[in-house]
């Protein structure tokens, strides 16, 4: 709760600083309890939102890897309706929906670290190629532009139509006819998603069409960055980060990287090893913040026991032992803090 406090006077400095009101939104990137953009968030920002009102600018401090396409478009739209001005102020990670988001705002505000990404999703789907050695219900993503890459290579090499039609029966055969058509109306449309937030300001349809194609394709993987410096030369109405309100974001990155614990990759044997050997423990980890001054904070937490429990394996053997580890999730989703 502490740093929830901390956080909202940050943000009440950003609003003086950028004449706006401010909301953060962190999805944690922390890896082994990673979290990402879902539809479970719009109506928790509605909450936010009717608590701050109609105002003249809005200013949505955010880090994420991505997550949900339909989620970012539906954020995006609902922030311009309680705005005549909307900006993103990237203070690190901003990829994937994240950059669609952005897309959709007035200016980027990037500082020197700030990354944006390709828009090119990947799809899970229960149909999705099976992972070797992995449980069988485990499934594989797909990326949308390696299909592609996959076909256009057949195309822009020459061969002919038949060559053509066996490599992507080839493709039909590895991957799930059902999964193919649900890839190619996606492609369609992240591609129209993006020209349609694009359009919403002052962009020419050669730029539209230079960035569109960029971040779904031409910059070559979904784990591309993009820094202010290259975002700028694509078109994007980007605006370089001030020397004072980058060290009031390298606070506010600190205080939620610290809370996250995002430098520190989750292993559940640190958390056995802190518990009593067969008495359970509790943990709780705080994965994605929602926070504004005029509503709180919202926390998306994960809170259960664990149990290290020693197993002996036969009387006749009393030094062969194991220990077992028992994690019991007890609660995992959104809570209002503060």
């Amino acid at each position: 709760m502490e740093e929830s406090k901390t956080r909202l006077d940050i943000l009440k400095c950003i609003e003086e600083m950028r004449d706006s009101t401010a909301i953060l939104y962190v999805t944690g990137d922390r890896q082994g309890l990673d979290t990402q953009i879902g539809q479970d968030v719009i109506d928790l920002f509605v909450d936010h939102l009717d608590a701050i009102g109609p105002v003249d600018k809005l200013s949505l401090v955010l880090y994420t890897i991505g997550g949900s396409t339909s989620a970012a478009w539906n954020l995006v739209n609902l922030l311009h309706m309680f705005c005549d001005e909307f900006e993103v102020i990237v203070p690190g990670k901003c990829m994937s929906a994240g950059t669609l988001i952005s897309l959709g705002a007035d200016q980027i505000v990037m500082t020197k670290q700030a990354t944006l990404g390709p828009i090119d999703p990947s799809l899970q789907h229960p149909l999705g190629p099976q992972i070797p050695g992995a449980s069988p219900e485990a499934r594989a993503s797909v990326s949308v532009e390696a299909v592609f890459g996959y076909l256009d290579e057949f195309e822009s090499r020459g061969f002919d139509d038949d060559l053509i039609y066996k490599a992507f029966l080839e493709l039909a055969d590895k991957v799930h006819p059902l999964v193919l058509g649900e890839i190619f109306r996606t492609r369609q449309q992240i591609r129209d998603l993006a020209k349609r937030l694009l359009k919403m300001h002052k962009y020419d349809e050669d730029t539209i069409s230079g960035i569109i194609n960029f971040l779904c394709s031409e910059s070559g993987s979904h784990d591309y960055t993009i820094n202010r410096r290259e975002a700028k030369d694509l078109g994007l109405n980007i605006e370089k980060c001030t020397a004072s309100l980058y060290s009031v974001l390298r606070k506010l990155r600190k205080s939620y990287s610290d809370q996250l614990k995002l430098q520190q990759p989750y292993d559940i044997n640190e958390v056995r090893l802190q518990a009593v050997l067969n008495q359970e423990s509790e943990y709780q980890y705080t994965r994605a913040i929602i926070e504004s001054c005029q509503f709180g904070a919202h926390h998306f937490v994960t809170e259960g026991t664990i149990l290290a429990e020693t197993i002996v394996h036969g009387s006749d053997q009393p030094n062969l032992q194991q220990t077992a580890i028992h994690d019991r999730r007890t609660f995992e989703g959104w809570r209002k803090i503060v």
